[in-house]
């Protein structure tokens, strides 16, 4: 059992293990960080160890994890595959696996977590989130895709049909505060109770026999994960939006004000991704569509 990696940062101590995300400022989903997780997951499946809790957090405080890195789509996508086999060549079938992992995981963000690196923390058991700093949100639709690796199914399953329409198809941003009253995180925290909370919460259920925590986990997650049917899907229909031509000019228009870039859209992409039509009808001097 061995948990060393080049873009997570490990630390076992008394049955949890602290997994902190360290790959760049903004911590994109890319090959480096997804082949570091899928051999994380590996090993809780295969050799957990002393393992029983895992906390995923990042080494950076503006960022948990800002989305799938969007110049590597189809590189990403391979290495996820090697968690399932080409037949679940996904980001969402590998994220399907890690919530089905034999131990407890908990996200704890502080800072941005949108698109996949939001579905990083839905894949977990539990998300807890700094009050003052965490963001949420699924930004796909506004630039005409929409979340591939597990979103609308947590979603929608957390926040009922009518609140996931309105996150996913809004593509806006949610704060801490709003994200807990939709349900779409366990609790948001002061960030200064943030780290200790989390620390005795995996420590308690660490103590506890591991077969009862597990048995209750296998149970609850019978009732509640997708099928993985409905996960492919998504990722089928990701892959295609991705490629329209829409999807691609608006996604340009993103870039080339600094997505995947630390600065103002990063820090701002809900705001950003309604910000297309605006300046396209300004550009030609008509009045945007209602």
């Amino acid at each position: 059992m061995t948990f060393a990696y080049s873009s997570i940062r490990t630390r076992l101590e008394d049955g949890v293990l602290s997994a902190t995300l360290d790959a760049g400022p903004l911590n994109l989903l890319g090959v480096d960080l997804v082949r570091d997780l899928v051999s994380l997951v590996d090993t809780l499946h295969n050799d957990p160890g002393d393992v029983r809790v895992v906390v995923i957090d990042s080494a950076s405080p503006l960022y948990f994890s800002a989305h799938v890195d969007l110049t590597a789509v189809p590189q990403y996508t391979a290495e996820a595959a090697k968690a399932g086999g080409p037949g679940d060549a996904s980001l969402g079938m590998f994220l399907h696996r890690l919530a089905r992992v034999p131990v407890i995981t908990i996200a704890k963000v502080r800072g941005r977590a949108r698109g996949g690196g939001n579905e990083l923390a839905l894949a977990c058991d539990m998300i807890f989130a700094s009050r003052e700093n965490a963001v949420f949100g699924q930004f796909e639709s506004g630039t005409g895709a929409l979340p591939g690796a597990g979103g609308i199914q947590h979603l929608t399953r957390r926040l009922g049909r009518a609140r996931a329409i309105e996150a996913i198809a809004g593509a806006d941003d949610f704060d801490a505060d709003l994200a807990e009253h939709y349900g779409w995180i366990n609790r948001a925290l002061p960030d200064a109770d943030l780290d200790g909370f989390v620390e005795r919460l995996a420590k308690r259920v660490a103590g506890f026999p591991p077969e009862g925590v597990q048995a209750a986990k296998r149970a609850i997650n019978d009732l509640t994960l997708a099928e993985p049917a409905h996960i492919r899907s998504d990722a089928v229909t990701f892959q295609g939006l991705i490629n329209l031509p829409e999807t691609r000019e608006r996604l340009g228009y993103l870039t080339e004000r600094g997505l995947q870039r630390m600065g103002e859209i990063e820090r701002d992409l809900g705001k950003a991704v309604a910000e297309y039509a605006v300046d396209r009808s300004a550009r030609s001097g008509r009045t945007p569509r209602q």
